[in-house]
């Protein structure tokens, strides 16, 4: 029983996603209010500061991810690491898509050796890892004293 529950597990976290692009997450000016990670207490703006795409440490390795299901979602920011054919890339998620993952086209073509246009879509292999690996870390809270 042991053997099939951890064989499962490792299915689970191994499975193929389905990666895509947007190049709408190219755009470094873009206003992080038309994403659902904007505000709220888990949006980039309100936890990191950042008020454009650009401003995201990694830039343009960002995109949306299923796991973030709509506007201050708890996923907001988390780091995800895309392996496709042996080559990893990491990137920020800040905002939700309906299947999968949707990636920068500059992202998409790093993650498929500049095959974003060509492919469209590719099925990898998505972990998440920590919000370091991304190069995130909250910005700091100012107290003050009265």
């Amino acid at each position: 029983m042991k053997t099939a529950g951890i064989i499962s597990a490792i299915a689970a976290v191994a499975s193929a996603t389905t990666v895509s692009y947007d190049e709408g997450y190219d755009q470094a000016g873009r206003a992080l209010t038309v994403v659902s990670c904007s505000d709220g207490d888990n949006g980039l703006i309100t936890k990191y500061g950042y008020q454009t795409q650009g401003a995201i440490p990694g830039f343009p390795l960002i995109g949306g991810s299923s796991d973030i299901a709509g506007w201050n979602s708890p996923q907001c920011g988390k780091c995800y690491q895309v392996t496709y054919n042996g080559n990893s890339i990491n990137f920020v998620a800040m905002d939700h898509v309906a299947q999968g993952v949707n990636l920068s086209k500059e992202a998409m073509d790093r993650l498929t050796g500049g095959q974003a246009v060509a492919k469209g879509r590719v099925e990898a292999t998505v972990t998440q890892v920590d919000v370091s690996q991304c190069g995130l870390t909250p910005k700091r809270s100012i107290e003050f004293n009265a």
